[in-house]
């Protein structure tokens, strides 16, 4: 049962509570009489053991059993009698000092979310920002409709950027030889050195080409990576690059009536993209003024976790050259605006009586699984790895959700 909250800071309460002992007994008891029912003692049918002889084999870890149900439970029943929603899991003090047919009387440190004061948020400013689709955009979106739809065929000529060509190819480096046949290569293709495209350029079919090549360090295949490497490349065909023509065919092929209704398509989708980011700048703009106008404490494992997360993430990208305690100083104002922003927008969902429902969830599952081209099972999978559940995504989902209720409540101030 609760005994008592004190308020440590803005962010940090104590929680004591006292289990009585009849509550820790009766766990105990059906704990014995378990194992009572499974031991086999010498002498005693099953389930007819002496309970002191069970007690003496098994006691301590029935007691252990009992405290592991018992205090969660008790812990809970406090939270809930205190309305308190703690933000991390809470920090034991003095420990666990259990006697038998005694209450126990435990104290907890808890960190919660901070009390908001005057929040506001209704009528936040933003600036409007048209949205256009010139006729260049349209055509440069149906040239690269085109490209999709491109074929190759076999073409006696010299090689230029865009040709695929089918190579065999000899590598050395650090006194080690590899060797492929008939592998494809796209002549230009950004993801190696150009080196090996500008060597091949202006060659034929049945040409060599040998060039020496300096890997990034960051290279995918591991045994080059920020080596130079010799490469010896053999042209065994040259494939050109056959562009359909922009016309109601090409249309058709893709799913349009004619050109006109593929055009109108394709200015549509630009127009969506752009009010998309344009409602991402002004969603930006208006968390910077939440963010700006409301200062308050954070809880400290709030802010940790997110600094971990930013950190990381900078080293994994590569972003900065620092060690992780500069990174770290270099982060933090920025983890704790995330913060902030985190608990702002949880407090206004709350109060708005925002949700995420299952169905939501789904859908948003479905659609990054289409993006990324994969199964949604194997979404989840990936989710379930790096976050041990859904969670961190329907929280996303939740956090757009308070954003699209803020910029539909914001004043859009029209440009001169």
């Amino acid at each position: 049962m609760l005994k008592a909250v004190e308020d440590l800071s803005t962010t940090k309460k104590r929680l004591k509570i006292e289990i009585p002992s009849e509550a820790i007994e009766k766990k105990i008891k059906n704990s014995l009489e378990k194992a009572r029912q499974k031991a086999k003692t010498p002498g005693f049918r099953p389930g007819k053991t002496p309970m002191n002889i069970i007690e003496k084999h098994y006691g301590k870890s029935a007691e252990a059993e009992a405290l592991e149900e018992v205090i969660p439970e008790f812990y809970d029943r406090a939270l809930k009698e205190a309305a308190i929603v703690p933000v991390a899991r809470p920090e034991l003090e003095g420990g666990v000092n259990f006697e038998r047919n005694n209450p126990l009387s435990l104290s907890f440190t808890l960190e919660i979310r901070p009390k908001i004061e005057n929040l506001k948020y209704e009528g936040i400013k933003t600036k409007d920002i048209p949205v256009t689709v010139s006729d260049e955009e349209v055509e440069n979106s149906l040239k690269k409709l085109q490209e999709g739809k491109a074929t190759y065929e076999i073409a006696d000529k010299a090689i230029e950027a865009g040709d695929l060509l089918i190579i065999d190819y000899e590598m050395k480096y650090d006194d080690q030889t590899t060797t492929a046949k008939d592998q494809v290569f796209m002549v230009g293709f950004t993801g190696l050195p150009k080196e090996i495209s500008e060597s091949l350029i202006g060659k034929k079919a049945g040409d060599a080409a040998e060039v020496e090549a300096q890997f990034p360090q960051d290279f995918h295949a591991k045994a080059i990576a920020g080596k130079k490497v010799l490469i010896k490349n053999i042209v065994n065909a040259v494939k050109k690059k056959i562009l359909p023509a922009i016309d109601d065919e090409l249309a058709k092929d893709l799913g349009f009536e004619n050109l006109d209704a593929l055009k109108t398509g394709a200015k549509e989708e630009i127009e969506k993209a752009k009010k998309e980011q344009t409602q991402k700048i002004q969603k930006d703009e208006i968390l910077e003024s939440l963010t700006g106008s409301h200062d308050f404490d954070i809880p400290e494992s709030m802010l940790e976790k997110e600094l971990a997360a930013i950190v990381h993430e900078a080293k994994t990208l590569k972003k900065s050259d620092k060690d992780e305690a500069a990174l770290r100083d270099e982060l933090k104002p920025d983890a704790i605006k995330n913060v902030r922003a985190m608990i702002l927008l949880s407090v206004i969902g709350e109060k708005e009586g925002v949700t995420v429902t299952d169905e939501e969830l789904k859908e948003k599952i479905l659609e990054i699984s289409q993006q990324l081209s994969m199964t949604p099972e194997s979404l989840i999978k990936i989710y379930a790895q790096r976050d041990g559940s859904l969670e961190g995504l329907r929280n996303n989902i939740y956090e757009q959700k308070v954003l699209d209720l803020l910029l539909t409540r914001a004043v859009v101030e029209k440009g001169e």
